[in-house]
């Protein structure tokens, strides 16, 4: 073989592979990918987690779900067979208000067996025109999609797992969603306002306290009849998916998802999301075992140094002070759900709130200077029982108060956010029964007020409680 022919060939096997690299960015052909719209940044694992696409702060996202017949059918076999009820039976209609409604007052124990989740299906998404196929889709929840389930409407909470089906269809291996594997959809039931998921998250991240990325997002979906839309819900950022490596640089330690009111441990109450083979359990043990240890009154500081060799106690105490000033019934305090563990491996265990659409309403299941908590709830108790963390605990809330929970930072947030959505709420889109949770539109409208009268109201009720 010539010199020269030994060039051409080089030239040759060099161009081919640099136009099968090229190739890759919009067809797999390795796997057989037919979508058009794939490429690496919106399909691929390798594509970086897209806050600026999938969590925009500035616009409404737009999304469309192909169920079809035949899932939407399966959807509600999978629901009878799992005892969650028939759709459209047993329920009381629109489910807006913004006012908590049933659930475990503080005494109560709080720990609910809510049974198997929902089945997945393989859908259709486009989401802002562009095509992923055989995504996962399941709907998502308890007494939200209880209550909305039974009552038949069709603004459902639900989730999406975008390499579900990765067994069964090879060539969406790995597929994401500009970075996302999984993402949460929030339908704002017993919210008039529609912004309370969105804006409390930002309300505990402007204070401070870890906690998932949220957007707007216009959801149209097809049951098998046609797309209909189904309204304004927030997508929210899954917590052991994304939100612990971006906030936390690393998500090595165990990530939990608690049904625990810290009274004791139980394993089944403490869902593992990563390291579920290790089968290592010690960091909560360890903190249970300190929290309710019998020197906690006789040795107090030894107590609270046993409790924070694993616990970070200061991050609980702000979070709590964040949480109870704001007022946000539906998690620890009232019941025994609605908030991660990430064991950090030098800020130690974290706590991260989740699942904030009941926030900002009147209805505090935690007084505001702790009193009255019962024992099943020694996360509260204690805290409001020891000296030293009483004291961090109201430094906390008069610091929230005066810096982040102000009537004109709330306010600006919460006009955004009205302002963002209403032109597809009650705007050149609407939402209208049965896919939407509202009774009426005019609800919508009277929601904003409420919420800033909220804010004025706390913040009154603070200056009196730290003065």
């Amino acid at each position: 073989m010539n010199l020269k022919f030994k060039l051409l060939l080089i030239v040759s096997l060099l161009t081919f592979f640099s136009c099968e690299k090229n190739a890759k960015d919009t067809v797999d052909p390795e796997i057989g990918s037919t979508n058009s719209d794939w490429t690496t940044a919106s399909h691929a694992k390798e594509g970086e987690p897209d806050y600026s696409v999938v969590f925009p702060q500035d616009k409404v996202n737009s999304l469309e779900i192909i169920i079809g017949k035949t899932n939407w059918e399966a959807i509600k076999t999978d629901m009878v067979a799992k005892n969650k009820g028939t759709f459209g039976v047993g329920g009381g209609g629109p489910q807006g208000g913004g006012m908590p409604g049933g659930g475990g007052q503080p005494g109560g124990g709080g720990i609910t067996d809510f049974g198997e989740e929902p089945a997945y299906v393989p859908v259709t998404l486009n989401f802002n025109g562009k095509k992923w196929e055989n995504a996962g889709f399941r709907l998502k929840g308890n007494s939200t999609l209880n209550s909305t389930w039974k009552s038949g409407i069709y603004k459902l909470p639900f989730r999406l797992n975008m390499d579900k089906y990765e067994d069964e269809h090879p060539e969406i291996s790995n597929q994401r969603l500009y970075g996302f594997k999984e993402l949460s959809f929030s339908p704002g039931a017993k919210d008039n306002s529609l912004i309370r998921e969105k804006v409390s998250a930002d309300i505990f991240r402007m204070a401070g306290i870890p906690a998932a990325q949220t957007a707007f997002c216009k959801v149209y979906i097809d049951f098998g009849d046609g797309l209909k839309y189904c309204g304004v819900y927030t997508t929210v950022e899954v917590i052991d998916d994304t939100m612990i490596k971006s906030q936390f640089g690393g998500d090595d330690g165990n990530i939990y998802k608690p049904e625990s009111n810290f009274t004791s441990f139980v394993e089944a109450n403490f869902e593992k999301k990563n390291n579920s083979k290790a089968a290592d359990f010690s960091d909560v043990k360890n903190i249970i075992s300190a929290l309710n240890a019998t020197n906690r009154t006789s040795d107090a500081a030894a107590w609270r140094s046993k409790l924070e060799e694993n616990m970070n106690m200061d991050q609980f105490v702000k979070w709590l002070a964040v949480n109870t000033t704001l007022v946000n019934w539906d998690t620890y305090g009232a019941m025994a759900h609605n908030y991660y563990l990430y064991n950090h491996p030098t800020e130690k265990v974290v706590w991260i709130p989740w699942d904030n659409n009941e926030a900002l309403t009147s209805a505090a299941r935690v007084n505001l200077n702790l009193s009255g908590v019962a024992s099943n709830w020694p996360l509260i108790k204690y805290v409001a029982e020891d000296p030293v963390y009483y004291a961090k605990y109201k430094t906390y809330v008069k610091e929230f108060n005066d810096n982040v929970f102000t009537t004109s930072k709330m306010n600006t947030l919460f006009d955004n956010a009205t302002n963002m959505i209403t032109p597809f709420v009650n705007g050149s889109e609407k939402e209208v029964s049965p896919y939407t949770n509202l009774t009426n539109l005019s609800n919508f409208t009277a929601a904003l007020p409420i919420l800033k009268t909220h804010v004025s109201t706390r913040n009154t009720a603070v200056k009196g409680f730290v003065q």
